[in-house]
């Protein structure tokens, strides 16, 4: 779903994509890709464009739709079974399978560093 309101106001203002995207510490690609509806952009993203634009957040605000969508453009395959696969691989995911995975890296990294100690002890 497009972010219409957004983008009815930033080009209101004559705010530029680039401008938003550095922003938001993006590329120009990535933001596009947000205000055209394909990305979501996150609440903390929304509350600095709307500081940025000098809106309320609900002047701006648009629901996002729940979808998954994929695009392979431009993907090259040396064999049939996908090794070495070079292009853009694009997937949005949701914003809680995200931060569950991110719960898991930092388990897996506490676990880690606590199996390094005791690694580490063992060579002493």
């Amino acid at each position: 779903m497009q972010k219409e309101k957004l983008r009815n106001i930033r080009k209101r203002k004559g705010i530029t994509q680039q401008q938003i995207a550095d922003i938001i510490a993006t590329d120009v690609s990535n933001y596009s890709r947000k205000e055209n509806g394909d990305v979501k952009i996150i609440k903390e993203e929304w509350e600095k464009i709307a500081k940025f634009l000098e809106v309320p957040l609900e002047e701006i605000y648009e629901e996002d739709e729940v979808k998954l969508s994929f695009s392979f453009d431009n993907v090259t395959s040396s064999s049939g079974f996908g090794n070495n696969v070079s292009g853009n691989l694009y997937c949005n995911v949701p914003e809680f399978l995200l931060e569950s995975q991110r719960e898991l890296i930092e388990l897996l990294k506490k676990e880690n560093q606590r199996l390094q100690e005791e690694l580490n002890a063992y060579k002493k």
